[in-house]
């Protein structure tokens, strides 16, 4: 398959690691990955938060990025973040049709109809749940907000590290409790989402695990800052993060390796 890959903002400036995860494990699976220079932002932030008229552009810019995939030149869009399909799949033709730009509303809903979560494209779109990994190492998994209750993603990310070789899975007690990050609800209730924070930080320190992840770097940096500030302040080597996408890239041949890989 002909794959565009929508890098996402957060994970172009910050975390590039996750998008050269998703191009490097699509890429071993034997499919084209497209990454089209014309992206930014999806627009999410803007939208919730309540800005719709100033999210116009940016969401614009967004399906005109990503238009051929409705003209049938690429086969999907993949997204490595739940948070961001779920803005494409349900803000974006609502904020064009709102501006009264009724033709790209329908061009958006027609981009969004083939634009994936990594999870849903791997196991729904390309029917793998085995592919290929090497990860020895303990890991639990937070389901984020986005991808469980905005997308539905369910069971797919664990099926996903289930065939993963090597890996021993350890669950996350009160695993679908929010990690209180929400883009702006983190900078809006500040009190709130330290509190819940702090239950998340306690819950996956509990695990023994090495490693947390998640489909979506922005809960992960939310979460790592304070396991980082937990690890500072008490005794013993801070759980690490990792996003979904570097665990299923890590193969015998070419194991996972954190400076290497953000490369």
């Amino acid at each position: 398959m002909r794959i565009a890959l929508a890098t996402t903002c957060l994970g172009d400036a910050m975390f590039p690691q996750a998008p050269t995860a998703v191009v490097r494990l699509l890429e071993r699976l034997g499919h084209t990955v497209v990454v089209p220079e014309q992206q930014a932002c999806c627009g999410q932030m803007h939208v919730n938060t309540g800005y719709q008229r100033e999210a116009v552009p940016v969401v614009r810019n967004h399906v005109r990025a990503f238009a051929p995939v409705a003209d049938g030149e690429w086969d999907a869009v993949v997204v490595p973040s739940g948070s961001c399909t779920g803005s494409i799949r349900h803000q974006q033709a609502m904020v064009l049709d709102r501006a009264g730009l009724a033709g790209e509303a329908r061009t958006a809903t027609a981009v969004a109809a083939r634009t994936y979560e990594l999870s849903e494209l791997l196991v729904d779109v390309l029917e793998v749940t085995d592919v290929g990994a090497w990860f020895p190492h303990r890991v639990t998994y937070h389901p984020t907000c986005h991808s469980l209750r905005m997308l539905g993603v369910g069971d797919r990310p664990l099926r996903l590290l289930r065939a993963v070789d090597g890996i021993e899975l350890t669950d996350l007690p009160e695993a679908e409790g929010c990690c209180g990050f929400g883009g702006t609800f983190a900078l809006k209730n500040a009190d709130t989402s330290a509190a819940m924070l702090a239950d998340k930080v306690r819950h996956v320190t509990g695990t023994g695990a090495e490693f947390l992840t998640a489909g979506d770097y922005s809960c992960l940096m939310h979460i790592g800052g304070g396991l980082s500030r937990t690890a500072r302040h008490g005794s013993g080597a801070a759980v690490r993060t990792i996003h979904l996408a570097e665990i299923l890239a890590a193969t015998h041949e070419r194991p996972w390796h954190p400076v290497e890989d953000a490369r």
